[in-house]
């Protein structure tokens, strides 16, 4: 058996640009990738506080230290910039692995700089 839990999330980022006449997906920084452990093509959800929408699309990599936060194609109709976003991606654990399981949480302030990084649960 497996569960699909929490891998990993950049909480209260900002979007930056959306960019319609793109095929899609969600551009984001480099560095905030890595920090996240998200990877190019990957699915992640992506919630917008400031209007409650919840759409999924996939991540490609943007400008290392631009800090970048990109919805683009028909994701960029549902944020504005300057919205506030939760990027999350889940995965699959099998029950053995739940036993070291830590999802890592990237927290941001409003230029998308890293404030703390978190392993937790």
């Amino acid at each position: 058996m497996t569960f699909d839990m929490l891998y990993s999330k950049i909480h209260r980022a900002t979007v930056t640009d959306a960019n319609l006449n793109y095929v899609g997906s969600i551009t984001v920084d480099e560095e905030l990738m890595e920090a996240s452990k998200l990877r190019v093509g990957q699915k992640v959800e992506i919630l917008n506080i400031n209007n409650g929408e919840r759409f999924t699309t996939y991540v490609i990599k943007g400008g290392r230290g631009q800090r970048d936060i990109c919805l683009n194609g028909a994701a960029a109709r549902k944020v504005q910039v300057g919205d506030k976003i939760i990027i999350v991606a889940y995965a699959s654990f099998s029950e053995n692995e739940l036993d070291n399981y830590k999802p890592r949480i990237v927290l941001v302030n409003d230029k998308n700089d890293i404030i703390e990084i978190m392993d937790e649960m």
